[in-house]
């Protein structure tokens, strides 16, 4: 079925007399100083029209036809246009899903490049291309027209003073990862006032700076914050897509965080953050739009070039491939959608002034013809490019098609979310069996995964959890999943958690399973700051933050996901025990290592020797033993064989880590090689202090104690060369 151009009435209302033809490039509304240049592309258009509106975006006050087209971009200039001016657009062109065509004029468009989006889409039949209630389904044609409830694209004045603005550009090994949600980790805090709480000027606060500054973070991984549509089967059930990752604005920062729906207010965020020395990375999805599937709503992409801008099944264009689980697949086959990106990620680090960008699903973006391409123009185009070539790049390295699971595949430049490392690390101090020999690589920085392509630990981004799953809390409280809240009967989220509720599901007053628990959480923070490679910790997860069990939470816009910053004394302590730790792996070059070790003698000694409880060396025959749960490892301080940035060689003190998941105590055999060496306890998870109140100090040969599930640090201070 064809829709006809004369099938739509021109509006008769208009303020601006005089449109000219303007300019191809750039693409999006381009404001310069004496008016606004307004550049669209789509392939397949017939028409494009420019739709304006009044100040609160209400009444559609004039439309107007881009009178030019050159390389496939509709263009035209308005010489009286000004920044806050609304608009959308409307393109004309087949209705054919059958042929992957669904342009639908009677709906009102967003601008791929819209660098503000204006108010909220309020939900509606009219948003859908084809009559919901028809039984030819998407294959129906829907007249309605949306424009009343549909987002506007607002014009901005890019001007900002950054003044000396500058990027902290902190070194991979020194980069502490915060992961948080714009809303939810001011919303409750008591020291912001409360109109600025969950907004980017709460995030650029004093106490929250303070916090970042005590914790020792370096970097603030933001959930995303470009554009996002609530669904609207959430909308229906009182829930939200609270987590974002349903973009439908490339270039626009959601207004839903802001105080004054202005962009300049994201960029004063990032430019305080940047005098405090804190890097801002964004998570981002362009993986997929907020369009879904053949019977989502037409909002943007899909309106104006749907066969263009999605990855199609080739034997029926109607239906889409979806290697996201969300409906679609952007088509990064065609060089103007990944024109669109590449514009889009410029555009965050040369106008927003961003440090890194953690990419959703980026195996996705990767796929050529179906098989994720580690050298496809995705990543050949980023690695050419003069900007984005020296910002931070972190892959989600899968999606949920055929062979997605990309651990260790991306290239050289990028570093990875290690989701091996999650998992063994969980597993492990579980209690489970036979891990241990993958638990060597994962605490050493993976060189299994990373070191084949030239990359160094700090290609592994190492997390205990993340936004997607359970909290720190809830992983040793929990067996089970408990997403009710999310009105899917508990069929959502991951099944298989690998978490351990030490004895009792959800909260207890039992002191032994509540002792167990902090222990726990101890163990896991001491892990993942003593492992080689990049930390990433999830807000909250310092401060003993649950989510009641809900692995899930990507609905709940309440205290399910906000983080409370009223503490308890074992929440208190915790946040302590987090900062001194922290603190003490910065400290120390041991603990974030440039290269990869080498295990062979440097100046007479190795640069690590794993040990067993007896304090000799591991076999290759222990490494596979399925009942040890026990184990330690000497880093020598002399063996680093690094220099810093004056070409002086680095060198620090020894270390012995030593961990027992088991449940009883193990005398740990301090080795024989250190028999001449004093030891000083720096950390053990039995206790909540760094040291220890009451550190106790070893010889060489001598067995330390080591308690059931827990993990010790041991020094060796080494007399500085002047």
């Amino acid at each position: 079925m064809g829709i006809m151009n004369s099938d739509i009435q021109n509006k008769i209302n208009k303020p601006f007399p005089r449109f000219w033809p303007g300019k191809p490039y750039p693409l999006g509304a381009t404001w310069d100083g004496s008016g606004v240049n307004f550049a669209l592309f789509s392939e397949h258009a017939e028409k494009v029209e420019l739709c304006l509106f009044d100040e609160k975006g209400h009444r559609e006050v004039q439309r107007i036809v881009l009178p030019e087209q050159t390389d496939q971009v509709w263009h035209g200039y308005l010489p009286e246009a000004r920044p806050g001016l609304l608009y959308g657009y409307r393109v004309y062109g087949p209705y054919k899903p059958e042929e992957g065509h669904r342009f639908n004029p009677n709906k009102l468009l967003l601008d791929p490049y819209a660098k503000d989006i204006h108010g909220m889409l309020r939900w509606s039949d009219a948003h859908f291309g084809y009559k919901i209630h028809s039984n030819r389904k998407d294959l129906s044609y829907n007249w309605s027209d949306n424009a009343r409830g549909m987002l506007k694209c607002r014009v901005i004045d890019p001007a900002f003073t950054w003044g000396d603005d500058r990027s902290p550009q902190t070194p991979w090994h020194e980069t502490v990862i915060y992961e948080l949600h714009v809303k939810g980790f001011t919303r409750l805090h008591p020291l912001i006032p409360p109109r600025l709480r969950g907004t980017y000027a709460a995030l650029a606060s004093d106490p929250v700076i303070e916090h970042f500054h005590r914790l020792g973070i370096t970097a603030i991984e933001l959930m995303p914050i470009h554009t996002f549509i609530n669904d609207h089967y959430l909308v229906e059930r009182g829930l939200s897509n609270y987590w974002g990752y349903n973009s439908i604005g490339f270039f626009a920062p959601d207004n839903r965080y802001g105080t004054n729906g202005r962009v300049n207010e994201f960029k004063t965020m990032v430019k305080t953050l940047h005098a405090a020395g804190i890097e801002v990375i964004l998570d981002v999805v362009y993986n997929h739009t907020a369009e879904g599937n053949q019977l989502g709503p037409t909002l943007s992409f899909r309106g104006i070039d749907n066969a263009v801008y999605y990855r199609l099944e080739p034997e029926n264009p109607r239906y889409y491939k979806d290697y996201t689980g969300c409906g679609n697949t952007m088509n990064m086959m065609h060089h103007r959608v990944l024109q669109l990106i590449m514009d889009s990620l410029r555009y965050w680090v040369l106008d927003m002034h961003v440090d890194g960008f953690r990419f959703d699903l980026a195996a996705a973006l990767a796929r050529g013809l179906h098989d994720m391409d580690r050298l496809g123009a995705f990543f050949d185009t980023i690695h050419q490019d003069p900007v984005l070539s020296q910002v931070k790049l972190i892959a989600e390295p899968w999606d949920l098609g055929a062979g997605g699971y990309q651990v260790g595949g991306f290239p050289v430049g990028w570093a990875e979310w290690n989701g091996k490392y999650r998992d063994v690390v969980r597993d492990y101090w579980k209690g489970e069996g036979g891990v241990i020999d993958e638990l060597g690589y994962r605490l050493t920085g993976s060189s299994d995964l990373y070191e084949h392509n030239g990359r160094r630990p700090y290609a592994s981004i190492n997390f205990i959890t993340a936004h997607d799953g359970f909290t720190l809390h809830d992983l040793v409280s929990y067996n089970d999943k408990h997403n009710e809240a999310n009105l899917e009967e508990n069929r959502d989220g991951e099944n298989h958690n690998r978490s351990w509720n030490c004895g009792v599901e959800g909260e207890t007053d039992d002191p032994e399973v509540r002792s167990l628990r902090m222990r726990q959480k101890r163990n896991f923070l001491a892990t993942l700051f003593l492992s080689q490679g990049v930390p990433m910790l999830v807000a909250g997860d310092e401060m003993g933050r649950s989510q009641g069990g809900n692995n899930n939470a990507y609905c709940q816009d309440n205290e399910i996901s906000w983080l409370d910053w009223e503490l308890n004394r074992e929440n208190q302590e915790l946040l302590n025990f987090a900062q001194a730790l922290i603190s003490l792996t910065k400290k120390h070059p041991s603990f974030r290592r440039r290269n990869f070790f080498q295990g062979h003698s440097i100046k007479g000694k190795k640069d690590i020797v794993w040990l067993n409880p007896d304090g000799k060396e591991m076999s290759e025959e222990q490494w596979k033993h399925d009942f040890a749960r026990c184990l330690g490892v000497f880093l020598a301080g002399s063996g680093i064989n690094e220099r810093d940035t004056h070409g002086h060689l680095i060198t620090d003190d020894d270390f012995l880590m030593l961990l027992n998941a088991y449940h009883e105590e193990i005398p740990f055999k301090l080795p024989d090689f250190a028999a001449e060496q004093d030891w000083t306890v720096l950390v053990d998870t039995m206790d909540a202090a760094i040291p220890p109140i009451d550190a106790s100090h070893y010889r060489g040969g001598e067995s330390y104690p080591l308690q059931g599930r827990s993990l010790a640090l041991l020094v060796h201070e080494r007399k500085r060369v002047p």
